[in-house]
């Protein structure tokens, strides 16, 4: 049986949420700058999700954040793709089935909402995050799309919805 949940982030849940996604950063050594680790965003991700088609999940265990993604249209190609976003887990959620379900979750969202496709950015050394998204249909492309900002990102996905 699980010991865990996903859920809709809650404004309580802000700055855990930042906290272990700048832990993640840190601990896979990802530049500081030119991605996640520097996104306002984490200032308040309630708050940055709270529009229409966007939603932030967080994996609660004990009453502890342990892992996170959020699902949002892409900035500079709103109406047809959504970007899979700030996709973290500590290492006490990895290798238990959580990232897989988590994917299919924020995907299930993005096709409600009517996207076509979705995009991920991710780091060439982030090797068993790529496996995942290989693993749920995304393929690697060449060039990145939209305005993410996160210059840094140097691998670029996309997965038909």
């Amino acid at each position: 049986m699980n010991t865990w949940k996903i859920r809709e982030i809650k404004p309580e849940d802000n700055q855990q949420v930042k906290e272990l996604i700048r832990k993640v950063l840190v601990e896979m050594g990802v530049p500081k700058v030119g991605t996640a680790y520097e996104d306002k965003a984490l200032d308040d991700m309630t708050a940055t999700y709270a529009d229409d088609r966007m939603a932030y999940f967080v994996v609660e265990e004990n009453s502890r954040i342990i892992g996170g993604a959020g699902i949002a249209p892409l900035t500079g190609l709103e109406e047809k793709i959504c970007e899979l976003q700030k996709m973290y887990f500590l290492p006490e959620a990895r290798g238990r089935g959580i990232g897989m379900k988590m994917i299919t979750q924020c995907l299930e969202f993005g096709r409600q909402n009517g996207f076509e496709k979705c995009y991920i950015e991710t780091l060439p050394y982030m090797e068993n995050a790529r496996r995942l998204y290989d693993k749920n249909g995304f393929e690697v492309i060449e060039k990145p799309l939209g305005d993410t900002g996160h210059y840094n990102c140097t691998v670029f996905m996309l997965k038909d919805l």
